[in-house]
Protein backbone atom coordinates (compact mmCIF):
# COMPACT_ATOMS: atom_id res chain seq x y z
CA UNK A 1 0.00 0.00 0.00
CA UNK A 2 1.37 3.27 -1.49
CA UNK A 3 2.06 5.91 1.66
CA UNK A 4 -0.70 9.33 1.79
CA UNK A 5 0.74 12.46 1.49
CA UNK A 6 -0.73 16.04 1.39
CA UNK A 7 0.07 18.26 -1.18
CA UNK A 8 -0.93 21.88 -1.07
CA UNK A 9 -0.67 23.75 -4.55
CA UNK A 10 -1.72 26.91 -4.86
CA UNK A 11 -3.64 27.32 -8.48
CA UNK A 12 -1.83 28.80 -11.01
CA UNK A 13 -3.86 29.46 -14.18
CA UNK A 14 -0.75 29.76 -16.32
CA UNK A 15 -0.38 26.02 -17.73
CA UNK A 16 3.68 27.88 -18.74
CA UNK A 17 4.84 28.75 -15.55
CA UNK A 18 3.64 25.95 -13.91
CA UNK A 19 5.00 22.95 -16.51
CA UNK A 20 8.75 22.59 -14.72
CA UNK A 21 7.24 22.35 -11.60
CA UNK A 22 4.33 20.37 -12.38
CA UNK A 23 7.16 17.37 -14.08
CA UNK A 24 8.91 17.71 -11.33
CA UNK A 25 5.91 16.74 -8.91
CA UNK A 26 4.69 14.10 -11.23
CA UNK A 27 8.23 12.34 -11.17
CA UNK A 28 8.96 12.31 -7.44
CA UNK A 29 5.82 11.93 -5.92
CA UNK A 30 4.87 8.61 -7.99
CA UNK A 31 5.64 6.80 -5.15
CA UNK A 32 2.84 7.84 -2.99
CA UNK A 33 -0.97 8.14 -2.82
CA UNK A 34 -1.54 11.89 -3.13
CA UNK A 35 -4.39 13.97 -1.83
CA UNK A 36 -4.08 17.87 -3.97
CA UNK A 37 -5.27 20.75 -2.70
CA UNK A 38 -5.18 24.04 -5.06
CA UNK A 39 -7.41 26.07 -3.82
CA UNK A 40 -8.19 28.02 -0.08
CA UNK A 41 -11.85 26.77 -0.18
CA UNK A 42 -10.78 23.46 -0.46
CA UNK A 43 -7.80 24.17 2.53
CA UNK A 44 -8.83 23.31 5.79
CA UNK A 45 -6.68 22.21 8.82
CA UNK A 46 -4.02 19.49 8.19
CA UNK A 47 -3.38 17.79 11.45
CA UNK A 48 -1.05 14.26 11.69
CA UNK A 49 -0.21 14.78 7.66
CA UNK A 50 2.65 14.22 5.61
CA UNK A 51 2.84 17.54 3.65
CA UNK A 52 4.63 18.72 0.74
CA UNK A 53 3.97 22.62 0.06
CA UNK A 54 4.60 23.26 -4.25
CA UNK A 55 4.21 26.98 -4.79
CA UNK A 56 4.41 28.13 -8.38
CA UNK A 57 6.01 31.95 -8.57
CA UNK A 58 5.96 33.68 -11.45
CA UNK A 59 8.60 36.29 -12.27
CA UNK A 60 6.88 39.06 -9.94
CA UNK A 61 7.52 36.07 -7.01
CA UNK A 62 3.66 36.23 -6.46
CA UNK A 63 1.20 33.53 -6.27
CA UNK A 64 -2.31 35.02 -5.52
CA UNK A 65 -3.70 32.37 -4.63
CA UNK A 66 -0.89 31.43 -2.02
CA UNK A 67 -0.89 34.21 0.09
CA UNK A 68 -4.69 33.21 0.82
CA UNK A 69 -3.30 29.91 1.86
CA UNK A 70 -1.06 31.93 4.13
CA UNK A 71 -3.50 34.21 5.80
CA UNK A 72 -5.75 30.74 6.83
CA UNK A 73 -2.56 29.38 8.07
CA UNK A 74 -1.97 32.37 9.89
CA UNK A 75 -5.37 32.53 12.03
CA UNK A 76 -5.26 28.95 13.57
CA UNK A 77 -1.87 28.13 16.02
CA UNK A 78 -3.09 24.17 15.43
CA UNK A 79 -3.52 24.02 12.02
CA UNK A 80 -0.79 21.89 11.05
CA UNK A 81 -0.78 20.20 14.60
CA UNK A 82 1.15 16.76 14.38
CA UNK A 83 2.31 16.89 10.94
CA UNK A 84 5.40 16.58 9.16
CA UNK A 85 6.28 19.22 5.98
CA UNK A 86 8.93 20.47 3.06
CA UNK A 87 8.68 22.88 0.45
CA UNK A 88 9.24 23.04 -2.89
CA UNK A 89 9.24 26.40 -4.37
CA UNK A 90 10.00 26.92 -8.13
CA UNK A 91 9.88 30.72 -9.65
CA UNK A 92 10.97 32.09 -12.83
CA UNK A 93 13.49 34.69 -11.64
CA UNK A 94 16.91 34.61 -9.31
CA UNK A 95 14.60 36.65 -6.65
CA UNK A 96 11.57 35.66 -4.64
CA UNK A 97 11.80 31.82 -3.46
CA UNK A 98 14.03 31.29 -0.89
CA UNK A 99 12.35 34.22 1.25
CA UNK A 100 9.22 32.53 0.06
CA UNK A 101 9.94 29.57 1.20
CA UNK A 102 10.81 30.71 4.71
CA UNK A 103 8.06 32.68 5.63
CA UNK A 104 5.87 29.20 4.51
CA UNK A 105 7.83 27.23 7.06
CA UNK A 106 7.73 30.29 9.96
CA UNK A 107 3.94 30.36 9.37
CA UNK A 108 3.47 26.60 9.43
CA UNK A 109 6.01 25.83 12.57
CA UNK A 110 3.92 28.19 13.87
CA UNK A 111 1.07 26.15 13.41
CA UNK A 112 2.46 22.79 14.90
CA UNK A 113 4.15 21.64 11.74
CA UNK A 114 7.56 19.98 12.27
CA UNK A 115 9.89 20.14 9.24
CA UNK A 116 13.15 17.64 8.74
CA UNK A 117 16.44 19.25 8.07
CA UNK A 118 17.30 20.87 4.30
CA UNK A 119 13.24 20.70 4.02
CA UNK A 120 13.13 22.94 1.31
CA UNK A 121 13.86 22.94 -1.98
CA UNK A 122 14.05 25.59 -4.78
CA UNK A 123 14.05 26.31 -8.85
CA UNK A 124 15.38 29.52 -9.55
CA UNK A 125 14.75 30.64 -13.05
CA UNK A 126 17.75 29.24 -14.76
CA UNK A 127 18.86 26.81 -11.92
CA UNK A 128 21.92 28.22 -11.26
CA UNK A 129 21.82 27.43 -7.79
CA UNK A 130 22.22 23.60 -8.64
CA UNK A 131 25.68 24.08 -10.44
CA UNK A 132 27.74 22.37 -7.72
CA UNK A 133 24.95 19.71 -6.69
CA UNK A 134 25.17 19.18 -10.75
CA UNK A 135 28.74 19.08 -10.56
CA UNK A 136 29.37 16.49 -8.11
CA UNK A 137 26.26 14.29 -9.61
CA UNK A 138 27.73 14.52 -12.60
CA UNK A 139 24.65 15.34 -14.44
CA UNK A 140 22.52 18.62 -15.77
CA UNK A 141 21.18 21.33 -13.38
CA UNK A 142 17.40 20.01 -13.73
CA UNK A 143 18.09 16.16 -12.75
CA UNK A 144 20.11 17.59 -9.94
CA UNK A 145 17.05 19.75 -8.98
CA UNK A 146 14.46 16.14 -9.25
CA UNK A 147 17.44 14.75 -7.22
CA UNK A 148 17.21 17.55 -4.27
CA UNK A 149 13.54 17.38 -4.52
CA UNK A 150 12.95 13.88 -4.26
CA UNK A 151 15.21 13.29 -1.15
CA UNK A 152 13.86 16.00 0.25
CA UNK A 153 10.39 14.07 -0.05
CA UNK A 154 11.91 10.87 1.40
CA UNK A 155 13.13 12.66 4.80
CA UNK A 156 9.72 13.90 4.93
CA UNK A 157 8.05 10.63 4.60
CA UNK A 158 10.81 9.38 7.05
CA UNK A 159 10.73 11.60 9.85
CA UNK A 160 10.13 10.42 13.40
CA UNK A 161 10.97 11.23 17.03
CA UNK A 162 13.79 11.27 18.70
CA UNK A 163 13.21 11.22 22.42
CA UNK A 164 15.92 10.55 25.11
CA UNK A 165 16.25 9.62 28.67
CA UNK A 166 18.23 12.76 29.14
CA UNK A 167 18.85 15.12 26.49
CA UNK A 168 21.78 17.28 26.30
CA UNK A 169 20.60 20.82 24.97
CA UNK A 170 23.34 23.24 23.86
CA UNK A 171 23.14 26.71 24.29
CA UNK A 172 24.54 29.66 22.23
CA UNK A 173 24.37 33.22 23.28
CA UNK A 174 26.46 36.76 23.08
CA UNK A 175 23.85 38.36 25.52
CA UNK A 176 24.99 40.28 29.02
CA UNK A 177 23.14 38.40 31.49
CA UNK A 178 22.67 41.02 33.67
CA UNK A 179 20.72 43.46 31.45
CA UNK A 180 19.82 41.23 28.21
CA UNK A 181 15.72 40.32 28.29
CA UNK A 182 16.76 37.48 25.75
CA UNK A 183 18.64 35.70 28.54
CA UNK A 184 16.07 36.18 31.18
CA UNK A 185 13.47 34.90 29.35
CA UNK A 186 15.42 31.69 28.72
CA UNK A 187 16.19 31.62 32.55
CA UNK A 188 12.33 31.32 32.88
CA UNK A 189 12.16 28.47 30.21
CA UNK A 190 15.24 27.05 32.04
CA UNK A 191 14.10 26.39 35.10
CA UNK A 192 11.43 24.02 33.75
CA UNK A 193 13.00 21.53 31.64
CA UNK A 194 13.26 18.28 33.23
CA UNK A 195 15.31 15.85 32.63
CA UNK A 196 17.74 18.01 30.44
CA UNK A 197 21.58 18.56 30.34
CA UNK A 198 22.15 21.92 29.54
CA UNK A 199 25.82 23.55 28.43
CA UNK A 200 25.63 27.14 28.05
CA UNK A 201 28.53 28.86 25.45
CA UNK A 202 28.77 32.71 25.33
CA UNK A 203 30.17 34.04 22.14
CA UNK A 204 30.34 37.40 24.08
CA UNK A 205 33.50 36.89 25.48
CA UNK A 206 37.06 37.56 23.44
CA UNK A 207 37.22 38.10 19.80
CA UNK A 208 34.65 35.81 17.52
CA UNK A 209 36.51 35.40 14.20
CA UNK A 210 34.36 35.13 11.21
CA UNK A 211 34.59 32.92 8.65
CA UNK A 212 37.42 34.27 5.63
CA UNK A 213 36.39 31.73 2.96
CA UNK A 214 39.08 29.41 3.26
CA UNK A 215 39.97 27.92 0.00
CA UNK A 216 37.93 24.45 -0.19
CA UNK A 217 41.04 21.91 0.21
CA UNK A 218 42.33 23.98 3.37
CA UNK A 219 38.40 24.24 5.22
CA UNK A 220 38.15 20.06 4.13
CA UNK A 221 41.72 19.54 5.98
CA UNK A 222 40.26 20.58 9.13
CA UNK A 223 37.39 19.79 8.86
CA UNK A 224 38.11 15.95 8.65
CA UNK A 225 39.41 17.05 12.59
CA UNK A 226 36.35 18.80 13.25
CA UNK A 227 38.09 21.96 13.42
CA UNK A 228 38.84 25.23 11.92
CA UNK A 229 41.91 27.20 10.44
CA UNK A 230 40.68 30.09 12.81
CA UNK A 231 40.37 28.00 16.10
CA UNK A 232 39.46 30.06 19.08
CA UNK A 233 36.43 29.17 21.12
CA UNK A 234 34.37 27.89 17.83
CA UNK A 235 36.35 25.16 17.17
CA UNK A 236 37.62 24.48 21.14
CA UNK A 237 34.42 24.43 23.05
CA UNK A 238 31.48 24.97 20.71
CA UNK A 239 32.13 22.13 17.72
CA UNK A 240 32.84 19.51 20.48
CA UNK A 241 29.65 20.56 21.92
CA UNK A 242 27.22 20.86 18.88
CA UNK A 243 28.55 17.08 18.27
CA UNK A 244 27.38 16.34 21.21
CA UNK A 245 23.95 17.84 22.18
CA UNK A 246 20.39 16.44 20.97
CA UNK A 247 19.45 19.93 20.65
CA UNK A 248 20.31 23.58 19.75
CA UNK A 249 18.99 26.60 21.39
CA UNK A 250 20.25 30.23 19.74
CA UNK A 251 19.20 32.92 22.23
CA UNK A 252 19.25 35.66 19.83
CA UNK A 253 18.09 39.22 20.48
CA UNK A 254 16.71 41.28 17.61
CA UNK A 255 20.17 43.82 16.53
CA UNK A 256 18.44 45.61 13.42
CA UNK A 257 16.25 43.35 12.28
CA UNK A 258 19.44 40.72 11.70
CA UNK A 259 20.89 38.07 13.65
CA UNK A 260 24.03 39.94 16.33
CA UNK A 261 27.37 39.60 14.44
CA UNK A 262 28.93 36.69 16.83
CA UNK A 263 26.15 34.54 16.53
CA UNK A 264 26.31 34.99 12.29
CA UNK A 265 30.00 34.62 13.34
CA UNK A 266 29.17 31.03 14.62
CA UNK A 267 26.58 30.49 11.79
CA UNK A 268 29.28 30.84 9.10
CA UNK A 269 32.05 29.20 10.79
CA UNK A 270 29.76 26.13 11.44
CA UNK A 271 30.53 25.28 7.88
CA UNK A 272 34.00 23.72 8.58
CA UNK A 273 32.21 21.13 10.87
CA UNK A 274 29.43 20.87 8.43
CA UNK A 275 31.26 19.04 6.05
CA UNK A 276 31.82 15.96 7.60
CA UNK A 277 29.64 15.99 9.85
CA UNK A 278 25.50 16.73 8.88
CA UNK A 279 22.81 17.60 11.55
CA UNK A 280 19.88 15.96 10.86
CA UNK A 281 19.28 14.06 14.07
CA UNK A 282 19.33 16.97 15.93
CA UNK A 283 16.60 19.79 16.96
CA UNK A 284 17.04 23.38 16.32
CA UNK A 285 15.52 25.90 19.05
CA UNK A 286 15.40 29.72 19.26
CA UNK A 287 14.41 32.88 21.81
CA UNK A 288 13.86 35.85 19.68
CA UNK A 289 13.14 39.24 21.92
CA UNK A 290 12.94 42.58 20.32
CA UNK A 291 12.80 45.79 21.55
CA UNK A 292 10.51 47.11 19.06
CA UNK A 293 9.25 44.59 16.57
CA UNK A 294 10.82 42.06 13.87
CA UNK A 295 11.29 39.08 15.62
CA UNK A 296 9.46 36.82 12.95
CA UNK A 297 12.47 38.11 10.31
CA UNK A 298 15.23 36.85 12.86
CA UNK A 299 13.10 33.77 13.39
CA UNK A 300 13.61 33.07 9.77
CA UNK A 301 17.20 33.91 9.16
CA UNK A 302 17.64 31.11 11.95
CA UNK A 303 15.40 28.51 9.90
CA UNK A 304 17.09 29.41 6.49
CA UNK A 305 20.78 29.61 7.62
CA UNK A 306 20.24 26.70 10.12
CA UNK A 307 17.34 24.59 9.28
CA UNK A 308 17.03 24.65 5.41
CA UNK A 309 21.20 24.90 5.25
CA UNK A 310 22.81 23.19 7.90
CA UNK A 311 20.35 20.45 8.60
CA UNK A 312 18.76 21.09 12.08
CA UNK A 313 15.56 20.02 12.26
CA UNK A 314 12.45 21.77 13.88
CA UNK A 315 10.38 20.98 16.02
CA UNK A 316 6.80 22.43 16.15
CA UNK A 317 7.18 26.13 17.53
CA UNK A 318 10.85 25.52 17.38
CA UNK A 319 10.98 29.62 18.65
CA UNK A 320 9.64 31.68 21.22
CA UNK A 321 9.45 35.29 20.21
CA UNK A 322 8.80 38.51 21.97
CA UNK A 323 8.80 42.27 22.48
CA UNK A 324 10.25 43.79 25.12
CA UNK A 325 13.06 47.22 25.34
CA UNK A 326 14.09 48.32 29.07
CA UNK A 327 16.34 45.99 30.86
CA UNK A 328 14.20 43.05 32.87
CA UNK A 329 11.14 44.19 31.06
CA UNK A 330 10.09 40.77 29.79
CA UNK A 331 9.03 40.20 33.46
CA UNK A 332 6.96 42.31 33.69
CA UNK A 333 5.12 41.00 30.02
CA UNK A 334 1.53 39.72 30.51
CA UNK A 335 1.38 35.96 30.02
CA UNK A 336 5.35 35.65 29.89
CA UNK A 337 5.26 32.89 32.32
CA UNK A 338 2.54 30.62 31.18
CA UNK A 339 3.96 30.89 27.37
CA UNK A 340 7.53 29.92 28.91
CA UNK A 341 5.85 27.15 30.61
CA UNK A 342 4.30 26.16 27.25
CA UNK A 343 7.49 26.65 25.57
CA UNK A 344 9.43 24.04 27.85
CA UNK A 345 6.98 21.88 28.00
CA UNK A 346 7.41 21.33 23.90
CA UNK A 347 11.12 21.14 24.06
CA UNK A 348 10.80 18.13 26.63
CA UNK A 349 7.97 16.47 24.27
CA UNK A 350 10.54 16.94 21.64
CA UNK A 351 13.91 16.17 23.31
CA UNK A 352 12.38 13.52 26.34
CA UNK A 353 10.91 10.32 25.81
CA UNK A 354 7.36 10.46 28.52
CA UNK A 355 8.26 6.56 29.32
CA UNK A 356 10.86 6.67 32.08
Amino acid sequence: MKQRLTLVYPRCEDAIRTKRLFALLKEVLEPYEVEVIQTVDDFGSLQNRRIIFAIPLGISGINLEYYRFLKKMRTDPTFFEGSVGGIIVDGESELYTKSVARVLMFTANKGGCSFPGRAMVEGTKDLLNYNIQAMRLETDNLSAYHISAKEMVNRVMEYGSLPKKQAKILVLHASNYSTSNTAGLWNMIKGRLEHCEITEISLRNGTIQDCSGCPYRMCMHFSEKSSCYYGGVIAKEVYPAILACDGLMILAPNYNDALSANITAFINRLTALFRKNQFYQKYLFAIVVSGYSGGDIVAEQLISALSMNKTFRLPPRFSMVETANDPASILKVQGIEERAAIFAEEMMAALVTKDR
